[in-house]
């Protein structure tokens, strides 16, 4: 599993659009409509449901962008928002939110140490490999090749999210089979520590 994850990392990052191509100026003024339910810049979301937006990565938002709107990635809440906009529309959008500071959260203390040890190590005997291996030990990401950042994200999305790659409900991207893969070994109980420590990584 773990040398199958490298290997289409890697891959992934040697074939990824160059980011930066985005004018993050044109993005704002693009990105009035999302305000209502991601917040100013997209740092506080009006919901825990809702994602951040606010620094996860150029290229991770473009192309999740690009997933919701041609459909690959069913989000019912934007239906019609993109269907206006042109790719580099959304790259601009994408470039105007990667610029903003994400608000970290405060983690459940009780779920730090399963959390920590989930997200850094992951769980040899089931085969789910270290969160940190994709999305960087600081929960930084990995910009080129697409994987966001986590850290500060609001814990009932990651949950959410991570429950929809294990039901095979949430696909459309590159990435997408290597999440649905690592999230059908995971537990409820690992799901929302794991979520919960990675809401509060600076």
């Amino acid at each position: 599993m773990k040398r199958l994850i490298a290997g289409v990392v890697l891959g992934v990052s040697l074939t990824a659009v160059a980011h930066g191509a985005g004018d993050p100026a044109a993005g704002e003024q693009k990105a009035a409509v999302c305000t209502s339910c991601h917040g100013q810049g997209g740092a506080k979301p009006i919901m825990g449901s809702y994602p951040k937006l606010s620094g996860l990565g150029e290229q991770y938002l473009f192309n999740q962008l690009t997933a919701i709107k041609s459909g690959d990635r069913a989000v019912p809440q934007m239906t019609g928002l993109l269907d206006a906009m042109s790719d580099q529309d959304l790259r601009n959008l994408a470039a105007y939110f990667d610029s903003q500071e994400m608000v970290v959260n405060q983690a459940n203390p009780d779920l730090v140490d399963q959390g920590r040890a989930l997200f850094r190590g992951g769980n040899m005997a089931s085969g789910v490999p270290a969160c940190s291996g994709c999305h960087n030990p600081r929960g930084q990401g990995n910009e080129p090749g697409g994987y966001p950042a986590l850290g500060g994200q609001n814990a009932e999305y990651i949950a959410n999210q991570l429950k929809a790659y294990r039901n095979g409900e949430r696909n459309g991207t590159s990435n997408s089979q290597i999440m649905m893969d690592v999230a059908a070994e995971l537990t409820d109980a690992e799901i929302e520590s794991v979520a919960s420590y990675v809401s509060g990584l600076n």
